[in-house]
């Protein structure tokens, strides 16, 4: 399922195209919001946001169109008139002279106005967005010790959007691993040293992932790994996915565990209780 890093990307595909445009058509296929075409269409966007993996897409009469990442949704962005080859029912679709910016498949979307956007029941209770650049590792040491989120174990702790916004699985995994850190234990048992390390971690991991379009190893490693034959999936990643796979820092095979219902990578001997 796409995470932080990958809706960001996602809405940079559509602000391409989009920002500072005018819509000249609008569809709207759900009928909680198709009353909103005529709103939309004349209008300007003036910004494609993300929050986490929710993405905001945003008009200048004051509605923001919101979509929250879905496990098979997908935006495609098109040169007017193509339209993609696809057995996804086609959910919204904002045109404009030269391109369209054309979601598929996902069900979770609405139309905001300001004051929808505060109160929504699903941004109004998100953590700071991962990618947002004034976060910093400081404040990311101090939710870490807040007492609503201190006495989690990590690896709960790491998928929950009210801690930090944009997060999922394999981010969970790339971080703790890089940390050193095992999945069970709580932000309020580290050291400072640890947290600081946690802290910073949890910011470079997904921003060189959404540099990178998805590794979180070094690039160095990475090319390494790229001449050694090792395809994209299998070089991406430091321990998520790699199961029986020597780890990286000590050559111990990594493991797979569940943890929140979802697959978890570790490795025994670096990631210890």
């Amino acid at each position: 399922m796409p995470e932080g890093p990958e809706i960001r990307r996602a809405a940079d595909r559509v602000a391409r195209v989009l920002v500072g445009k005018r819509v000249t058509e609008a569809k709207l296929a759900l009928p909680s919001i198709e009353r909103f075409e005529a709103q939309l269409e004349g209008s300007i966007v003036t910004a494609v946001d993300t929050h986490g993996k929710a993405m905001l897409t945003r008009f200048d009469n004051g509605l923001t169109l919101y979509s929250h990442n879905q496990l098979y949704g997908r935006w495609y962005v098109m040169r007017r008139p193509r339209m993609p080859k696809t057995g996804r029912q086609l959910r919204a679709a904002l045109h404009t002279d030269t391109h369209s910016a054309l979601l598929y498949s996902a069900s979770d979307i609405e139309v905001l106005d300001q004051d929808g956007v505060a109160r929504h029941r699903f941004l109004s209770k998100l953590g700071p967005d991962i990618l947002d650049p004034s976060l910093d590792a400081a404040a990311v040491a101090t939710r870490l010790n807040d007492g609503h989120f201190a006495g989690r174990s990590l690896g709960a702790l790491y998928l929950d959007q009210s801690f930090l916004a944009g997060l999922g699985n394999y981010l969970r995994s790339e971080i703790l691993w890089v940390a050193s850190l095992h999945h069970a234990r709580k932000p309020r048992e580290l050291t400072t040293d640890e947290c600081r390390a946690l802290a910073r971690e949890t910011l470079r991991i997904p921003r060189r992932s959404y540099r990178t379009r998805g590794l979180t190893v070094p690039p160095g490693m990475a090319a390494r790994l790229e001449a050694e034959g090792l395809s994209f999936q299998r070089r991406r990643f430091h321990a998520f996915g790699r199961r029986g796979l020597p780890c990286h820092r000590c050559g111990t095979p990594i493991e797979q565990t569940t943890s929140g219902s979802r697959k978890l990578f570790y490795c025994p001997a670096c990631q210890r209780p």
